[in-house]
């Protein structure tokens, strides 16, 4: 469990905002009204973590392995490692969190119905009980980042067989929520000439904002995993040849250096080393051709730069992005080079930019 130092921040707040609402009302409790408040704060923090460890218990039943869980400024998120999903457990996973703020609402009711309390402990019982029920009803509204929006990205993957397309679809209906939120919370009350409670206002807009970024962030997200399959190396890359990197430039001209052909610079073992420059080959005279060697008008490859035709998806990109450099030879199940990949393009496609013509 990670406690990032953000939790503080709304703590304070909590303080500062809720500590004099207490003292106002409860009088006798003095300054102690503001321990109060911090126990508040204590309290929802510890129903997030209930929220965030009920999300990686039931993850963990399915062998979906955790990563760590966050607690921070906008309340928690448990993260998870690599795992294959469904649409069925993605549910169970995502309302497990919210059914432990339901049991324990339902624990603080019990406790409030059946014990006579009093004072700071009748106050806290209180608190404890609405947290829970308002975190769990807030985190089953039908749209991302909130775990209700797993309900309508499952609903619309099992209809689609894209667990894309329901994310998007879940990322939409949470920017929805969010425009519902204002509008129901800021732009009605203003309109009907309400005086806005400040405190409450910046709250909302606050989760608003929040809300809105992380399912922008689902959209982009699905969007990029979308595109995924689009990324194959064999597809993206420029036709290219291998030449020894002894050869001369001669040789390369031969092999289509100056018909755009991408030519390759190959090591005696048949790695891909280096790449042709054309423009470096026009400035080498036509008698001199012959005797210059080919690496006179090459440029290095980083080490490791040359993938299988076959490479695609996250795999390629995870890959290519340990590299240094641009650009990337393909080869065939031989070993023989067949093209040169070019960050640019691959980038363009996981963007969704259309390719630019290779120049």
């Amino acid at each position: 469990m990670v406690l990032a130092y953000s939790w503080f921040v709304i703590a304070a707040f909590t303080v500062i905002v809720y500590g004099p609402t207490l003292q106002l009302r409860q009088p006798h409790l003095g300054v102690a009204a503001y321990l109060v408040a911090f126990a508040y704060a204590v309290l929802l923090l510890l129903s997030v973590l209930v929220h965030e460890l009920a999300h990686a218990l039931t993850a963990r039943a399915f062998g979906w392995p955790s990563h760590k869980i966050v607690l921070n400024l906008w309340g928690g998120h448990t993260q998870f490692e690599a795992f294959t999903a469904t649409p069925a457990r993605s549910v169970a996973v995502a309302l497990a969190g919210p059914a432990a703020n339901f049991v324990l609402a339902g624990a603080a009711w019990l406790v409030v119905s059946g014990v006579h309390l009093t004072g700071v402990a009748d106050i806290l019982v209180n608190i404890f009980m609405w947290a829970n029920f308002l975190i769990a009803v807030f985190n089953v509204l039908p749209g991302l980042p909130l775990d209700g929006g797993r309900i309508v990205e499952s609903a619309v993957w099992k209809a689609t067989g894209s667990q894309e397309k329901g994310t998007i679809a879940a990322g939409w209906t949470g920017r929805a929520i969010v425009a519902g939120i204002v509008l129901l919370a800021v732009v009605v009350p203003l309109a009907q000439g309400e005086q806005l409670d400040l405190p409450f206002t910046m709250v909302t807009l606050l989760v608003a904002a929040f809300l809105w970024q992380g399912a922008s962030a689902s959209i982009r997200h699905a969007g990029f995993r979308s595109r995924l399959p689009e990324v194959v190396a064999g597809r993206l890359a420029r036709p290219a040849v291998g030449i020894p990197n002894f050869a001369s430039v001669d040789e390369a001209v031969r092999a289509g250096a100056e018909a755009g052909v991408a030519v390759v610079l190959c090591s005696p073992e048949g790695k891909p080393q280096g790449v042709v420059d054309p423009s470096a080959i026009e400035r080498v005279p036509a008698p001199a051709r012959a005797t210059t060697p080919v690496t006179a008008v090459g440029y290095a490859l980083a080490p490791g730069a040359y993938v299988p035709d076959t490479a695609a998806g996250q795999e390629l990109i995870q890959y290519l992005a340990q590299l240094a450099g641009t650009e990337y030879a393909v080869v065939d199940g031989a070993g023989r080079v067949t093209g040169l990949l070019s960050q640019r393009d691959v980038v363009a496609v996981i963007s969704g930019r259309p390719l630019r013509p290779a120049r």
